[in-house]
């Protein structure tokens, strides 16, 4: 049988850990579950030579290839020609959405090849994208979505895949570390391992304005303005009673771009001066090698993003997920891979007081905790590996249908687009 090829879409933007670590995570399931296949990523434009760098530590030999697809079905560049034209299926990776819908649908249409989907949130487009959006997904041949509510939407709306489950995101199974410079970092700030816990603050809309080349949203930036505190003082209080009532420290770090000034302003310098000595700011960006290094030291993780409480999970590190309804739905994978308990959202009132004795229980009860992420990290094991399950079933499927065709026209096959 000859050696599939699959074209990886993914890698949506670098300005946060999240989708940074999107890509490899997929890459690790499928080096383990499909080792024979070959699995070229085709990443967005703003795909940095830093992260390719990262990735090939992990991944030595991947090939990576960018550009478009024009609408005469001509793809940009040779290297994307020919790797559209070797593949055999086209995977898009997780997200908030089918983040490469134009791209997906080229594909199918002008080479006539299936595709899958694992891990997104079903939402995000506007009014006028829905249709086409509904059609594409419809003509999948697997969807995953990375929380039930999405996939309950999809349902509700008609989209007609033959198979649509919960498929936990990818991320999950990020593993690559850096360990040389955690452990420089976490000397150089005294941070004792399994003596600290990871917090993290985020704005309701992500102010992208400061990270890429995009209008400033007043609007957006107004409603972050407005609900900052309500959304912020739970997890400084937090900080102030790990402080005060343990001897654990706490280390205030980002998921993206914005975040560091965000947790200086919110967090760092509003804590009391009795406390602020034990809490570690850091001031600059990282790569998720380094965070997932970090954060396996920790005790645990708080605070209001998904992507750092999903590495965590992954690896069986505790943490905390606070959300609120600007967000997606996919903070709602707590619940499905039973962490419910540990899932708050931010617009209850109710709700963000119960933060503060949570992220107490994460040190109070260490091994409770370390044994409900363990559990929950067992539980998205096993999905995961459903999903690679499901794929492997799709490229021996295609590949009966390409030696049936081989047979019928005497030998050879021929892709037209």
């Amino acid at each position: 049988m000859n050696k599939k090829t699959i074209i990886l879409r993914s890698s949506w933007q670098i300005v946060n850990i999240g989708d940074i670590a999107h890509a490899p995570g997929v890459l690790a399931l499928l080096e383990t579950s499909l080792p024979e296949a070959d699995v070229i990523l085709w990443p967005s434009v703003d795909f940095s030579d830093e992260v390719l760098a990262m990735i090939r530590q992990r991944f030595p030999s991947l090939q990576v290839v960018k550009g478009s697809i024009g609408s005469d079905g001509i793809a940009s560049n040779a290297e994307l020609q020919a790797a559209l034209d070797a593949s055999q299926f086209l995977l898009h990776g997780p997200g908030p959405l089918l983040v490469a819908h134009e791209d997906v649908s080229a594909y199918i249409n002008h080479w006539k090849k299936p595709f899958g989907v694992f891990g997104i949130t079903y939402g995000g487009y506007n009014e006028s994208d829905w249709p086409e959006v509904q059609r594409i997904l419809s003509q999948a041949s697997f969807l995953y979505f990375r929380d039930s509510i999405s996939l309950a939407r999809a349902i509700s709306d008609g989209i007609s895949c033959p198979l649509m489950q919960f498929g936990p995101d990818a991320a999950f199974a990020f593993d690559q570390r850096d360990d040389a410079r955690a452990l420089t970092f976490l000397a150089n700030h005294e941070l004792e391992e399994g003596k600290f816990l990871c917090c993290i603050a985020r704005n309701r809309y992500t102010p992208f304005w400061k990270m890429k080349d995009v209008p400033f949203s007043e609007e957006k930036h107004a409603v972050n303005e407005a609900m900052k505190e309500q959304d912020h003082a739970a997890l400084r209080q937090a900080i102030i009673e790990v402080v005060r009532q343990t001897s654990y420290k706490v280390l205030i770090c980002p998921e993206d771009q914005s975040q560091m000034e965000l947790g200086k302003e919110l967090l760092l310098d509003q804590l009391p001066e009795d406390v602020r000595p034990h809490v570690v700011w850091r001031e600059t960006f990282w790569l998720p090698d380094e965070a997932l290094s970090v954060y396996v030291r920790s005790a645990g993780l708080f605070g209001t993003e998904m992507h750092s409480p999903i590495m965590c999970i992954g690896s069986g590190i505790p943490a905390i997920v606070c959300r609120w309804k600007e967000q997606t739905t996919k903070g709602y994978m707590w619940q499905d891979i039973g962490l419910g308990e540990w899932l708050f959202d931010m617009d209850k009132e109710e709700e963000r007081r119960a933060v503060v004795p949570a992220v107490l229980g994460l040190v109070h009860n260490q091994e409770e905790a370390r044994n409900k992420a363990r559990a929950a990290k067992e539980r998205v094991g096993e999905l995961l590996q459903a999903m690679t399950v499901t794929l492997h079933e799709e490229l021996n499927k295609r590949s009966g249908n390409e030696e049936t065709k081989r047979m019928s026209d005497g030998g050879s096959t021929c892709y037209t687009h």
